[in-house]
C-alpha cells in the first residue's frame, strides 16, 4: 500500500522521507469522509501512524498542539501515543502505533468498568488547566448561526426556531479545561484492560462538560450503567443544566450541518435526532 503516500503532498512525501527512510504503508485508518490521511507505516522496524492534511485542514495543528501541551501524562503512563515528529506548516505528524483493539461496537462498549477508567482518565486530562474565557458563548453562538447559513436539510422552519433560541441566549463566558472534542468509543483503544486514547484532531480549550456531549448522545444511551460508571470515574459531574442544554443545541446545529456538507447520512440522520431531542426538552422547560 505504499502507494498510499501519493496522497499527501509534495512536501509532506519528503518529510515522511526524511523522518521514516523507507516507509511502507501496512493499513489506511482513515474514515474517510475528510482530506485527513491516517496511515499505519513500518519503518525501521518500528511501526507508526502518520496524519497528515490537506489544504483546508485544520484538524492536524490541533493534534500537534495536543501533543505538545496537554497529552504528556498519559504518554508517560502508556495511555497516548508519544508524538515523534511534526510540522506544523506542512500538516503533517508521526506517532507511536498504539496496540489495542477499538472500543466501539465490541463489547467493552457495553462494560461499565470502560466506562470508569474513561471517566478517570478525562478528569486528568482536564484537571491540567482551568482558564476564563468571557468571549466562549458567544464566539459558539456565533458558530451556531453561521452553520444554519449554510446549505443543510433542516427544516425552514426548525432552523428559524433554533436561529432565534441561540440569539436569545446571553453571550455568557465559561472556564475552560484541554478537551478531547471527540471523547467517544471509536477514539478508545482497550488492550487487555487498558484503556488507551487516540486522535487529538478536535483538542481544544472547551468547558468541561463538553466532553461528555458525544457520549450522552449514544453509549450513554444504549449502555446501561455506563453514565453512572463514567461520572464515578470522573468523580463528579460537571453538567450545568443551563449550559449543557446550549451546547447539546449548538452540538446539535453543528453534527446535522457538518455530516449534510461532507456527505455521511447516518451523522446527519443523528444530527436531526439531536435536535428534535433538544427542542422537545427546551420545551419543557418553558
Amino acid at each position: 500500500m505504499t502507494e498510499a503516500l501519493n496522497a499527501l503532498s509534495e512536501r509532506q512525501r519528503d518529510l515522511v522521507g526524511t523522518w521514516l527512510p523507507g516507509a511502507a504503508v501496512e493499513a489506511d485508518m482513515g474514515w474517510g469522509l475528510v482530506e485527513t490521511a491516517v496511515l499505519r507505516v513500518r519503518s525501521g522496524g518500528r511501526t507508526v501512524v502518520v496524519k497528515a492534511g490537506g489544504a483546508s485542514d485544520v484538524s492536524i495543528e490541533r493534534e500537534i498542539r495536543a501533543h505538545r501541551e496537554w497529552t504528556g501524562p498519559w504518554v508517560r503512563r502508556g495511555r497516548a501515543a508519544r508524538m515523534l515528529h511534526a510540522d506544523t506548516d506542512a500538516k503533517i505528524l508521526v506517532t507511536e502505533f498504539l496496540p489495542g483493539t477499538l472500543v466501539k461496537d465490541t463489547p467493552a462498549a457495553a462494560d461499565p468498568a470502560v466506562y470508569e477508567q474513561a471517566g478517570a482518565l478525562l478528569r486528568e486530562f482536564h484537571d491540567q488547566a482551568a482558564v476564563d474565557d468571557p468571549g466562549y458563548e458567544a464566539r459558539m453562538n456565533a458558530k451556531a448561526l453561521a452553520w444554519l447559513e449554510r446549505p443543510h436539510r433542516i427544516a425552514p422552519e426548525t432552523a428559524a426556531h433554533l436561529a432565534a433560541l441561540v440569539r436569545s441566549w446571553p453571550a455568557a463566558g465559561a472556564v475552560c479545561a484541554p478537551s478531547h472534542g471527540d471523547w467517544q468509543t471509536r477514539n478508545w483503544l482497550l488492550d487487555r484492560g487498558v484503556l488507551r486514547v487516540i486522535d487529538f484532531g478536535r483538542t481544544d480549550l472547551r468547558p468541561a462538560a463538553e466532553d461528555f456531549e458525544r457520549l450522552a448522545v449514544k453509549e450513554f444511551r444504549l449502555h446501561p450503567g455506563a453514565e453512572e460508571a463514567f461520572v464515578s470515574g470522573y468523580g463528579a459531574d460537571p453538567r450545568e443544566p443551563g449550559a449543557w442544554l446550549r451546547q447539546r443545541v449548538r452540538s446539535a446545529i453543528g453534527t446535522a450541518c457538518w455530516a449534510h456538507l461532507v456527505g455521511d447520512a447516518d451523522f446527519e440522520a443523528q444530527g436531526h435526532r439531536m435536535i428534535a431531542d433538544v427542542l422537545t426538552e427546551d420545551a419543557s422547560r418553558v
